[in-house]
């Protein structure tokens, strides 16, 4: 029987870009709709994606979980191992990390070569953690900076400006719609109207 290729892959937010590691996956004949994606942050295992692959995998055994980079499973090390212990025992599947060829649970199979995987694997899940602790105390730090230097933090502050004043008379005159006034003025819905409302009261 054929083996089940499967591949995860994670990016941490919505902005970023996931096309690097779905075209490791297409480059190694991994079909388009077993590629597993989330879009979230690897502090824990509760992502949607991620647990469907999960059942997938528990249907399927003796298939083959691939992912681009170990901090790609996660970023807790005690979990990146527990998670890695299910996927082997309770799922019955191989592991097959492609920036790390010694974490290929396909290739060593005997008791050397196993000592040898976990070992890495626990180095190497201990570094992703770190590296998430480092990045938060960085981020920390920077907001801590900012604040004393008297920075605002966040969106800038939506105001009124002339443009917008403009515009949102012809919208009131009925000369255009309000998503033509929204695109004029570069404002989502919500502060199209906040701002709508401010002005109102100043008319009245």
């Amino acid at each position: 029987m054929e083996q089940k290729i499967y591949g995860y892959v994670r990016v941490s937010t919505k902005e970023q870009n996931e096309d690097r590691q779905v075209q490791a996956m297409l480059d190694i004949g991994i079909p388009k709709e077993r590629i597993f994606i989330d879009k979230q942050s690897g502090k824990d295992f509760e992502r949607a994606e991620y647990q469907t692959l999960k059942r997938m995998l528990k249907d399927s055994p003796n298939s083959l979980l691939v992912i681009h980079s170990i901090d790609r499973l996660g970023r807790n090390y005690k979990e990146i191992t527990k998670e890695w212990q299910e996927i082997i025992t309770e799922c019955k599947a191989d592991i097959k990390v492609l920036d790390m060829p010694l974490l290929d649970t396909t290739q060593y199979k005997d008791l050397l070569g196993t000592f040898i995987s976990d070992l890495i694997l626990q180095v190497l899940s201990f570094v992703a953690e770190q590296e998430r602790k480092n990045i938060r105390k960085r981020q920390a730090e920077g907001i801590a900076v900012a604040k004393a230097q008297g920075k605002e933090l966040g969106r800038p502050k939506a105001e009124i400006t002339e443009q917008f004043i403009q515009e949102w008379k012809k919208w009131k005159n009925g000369e255009q719609t309000a998503n033509q006034t929204m695109i004029n003025t570069n404002t989502k819905r919500t502060t199209f109207y906040k701002l709508s409302k401010q002005l109102e009261k100043v008319e009245q």
